[in-house]
């Protein structure tokens, strides 16, 4: 009679007691937030309560309370049901189950950013290939590919909305077009091509210097030319005499440049130059200018010359001299040997006598003749400058062509 009336009441508070009901949302989105309500009137209260999905256990709570997801993602999905426990009996009771599937947002707006330091990509520096969806939930996998070979050359697959790719050194050969994509299960997405240029930096130029001659001089135009051998243009050139600014230019698609100088004595030294594209400076080698001379080696050529020109000037008038000298002296003797004897010959150079002159008489003539009926000349003299010790050095003294002579004569009127 007791058990009997034990089951009818129990029957009573089990009737009396609502059903569970859980509420959770319909349509879920990657990065939507879940909310579960387990609802139910109960007239006893209960022990525990718990949320459980596909028969796992979620959480247990002491009281109804509301089971929260803050981010939903895909493996969120699944069967979800709660559940409660009386404090009077062993036994459970069940909410309906409820299906929620959580949907991913396909990705959007793909594009993919260069990031360099100074902003200009340069060979040797590190490059970042920065991938970016403005959309999409879930992982996200992201891959970079170069136009050219359409290989990819990375792939890193996250939860997130961006990734990088890294070049630690930058290459000459890596200058080109690139692109990127992002897939996170939807449909996979591409970036616009982007262009990426490689700037190289200068190489130490070599400075050349060209003149008209094989050495340089006053007045000369000294062509001073500048060039790196590699670089990315625009490239501008410094030229120096001393570590002293002489000027610069540009060439503005790469190459060398040239810088043109007029030449004084002050110009001697050394010269450089430098070149630089904003990638760094490179300055090249000292080259030496020598200008001999305080007016220079053209200078000195030209009164080498004006000297040479009066040397040839006065040797040829000495040698004409010597030559009329000569001449004269033997267009004399053979004259005066070529005259009859007892003839004599006036000299051109000296001066005739009619009779000789007191300084004259101090003279002691060495020959006299007087001239036959058929000899033009009836009176001459020969005079010596040097007075001979005897009569014996007569002949000698005649014979001696160092001995000065006087020759006077008169002539029939």
């Amino acid at each position: 009679m007791l058990l009997w009336s034990l089951l009818v009441i129990f029957d009573a508070v089990t009737e009396q007691a609502d059903s569970l009901t859980l509420v959770a949302p319909s349509s879920v989105f990657e990065g939507d937030s879940i909310v579960l309500k387990c609802q139910g009137e109960q007239n006893w209260k209960i022990q525990k309560m718990a949320y459980h999905k596909d028969n796992k256990e979620l959480s247990v709570f002491k009281k109804f309370s509301d089971f929260l997801i803050q981010s939903a993602v895909l493996s969120d999905s699944g069967n979800y049901f709660c559940s409660t426990k009386g404090q009077l009996f062993l036994w459970d009771k069940t909410s309906n189950i409820v299906k929620i599937k959580v949907q991913g947002i396909p990705i959007s707006n793909v594009s993919l950013e260069i990031r360099a330091p100074g902003g200009q990509v340069t060979e040797g520096q590190k490059l970042i290939l920065l991938c970016s969806v403005a959309g999409g939930t879930g992982n996200v996998t992201f891959s970079w590919y170069r136009e050219a070979t359409g290989t990819s050359m990375g792939k890193k697959t996250q939860r997130s909305l961006s990734a990088e790719l890294e070049i630690p050194a930058v290459k000459e050969s890596d200058a080109g077009k690139y692109y990127c994509r992002a897939d996170n299960g939807h449909v996979p997405i591409q970036s616009k091509v982007v262009n990426i240029p490689v700037r190289i930096p200068v190489s130490r130029p070599v400075l050349t210097l060209r003149s008209p001659g094989a050495q340089a001089a006053v007045g000369d135009l000294l062509e001073l030319h500048c060039e790196a051998l590699r670089g990315s243009p625009p490239i501008l050139y410094q030229f120096y005499h001393e570590d002293v600014t002489l000027g610069n230019s540009s060439a503005p698609s790469g190459g060398g440049a040239s810088f043109n100088l007029s030449l004084t004595a002050e110009h001697s030294g050394n010269y450089s130059c430098e070149a630089n594209n904003g990638l760094g400076a490179q300055c090249s080698e000292a080259v030496p200018v020598s200008i001999s001379g305080p007016d220079g080696y053209r200078r000195d050529l030209m009164t080498a010359g004006v000297l040479w020109g009066l040397f040839g000037v006065l040797g040829f008038t000495g040698v004409a001299l010597l030559l009329y000298a000569l001449f004269h002296k033997i267009s004399g003797e053979s004259s005066a040997t070529n005259e009859p004897r007892g003839a004599s010959r006036p000299n051109p150079q000296e001066f005739t006598y009619s009779s000789p002159t007191p300084d004259m008489e101090e003279l002691q003539p060495v020959y006299v003749n007087v001239g036959s009926v058929d000899v033009d000349v009836v009176y001459s003299q020969v005079w010596s400058m040097q007075q001979p010790e005897s009569s014996a050095n007569i002949r000698t003294l005649l014979e001696n062509k160092d001995s000065q002579v006087i020759y006077s004569s008169v002539k029939k009127s």
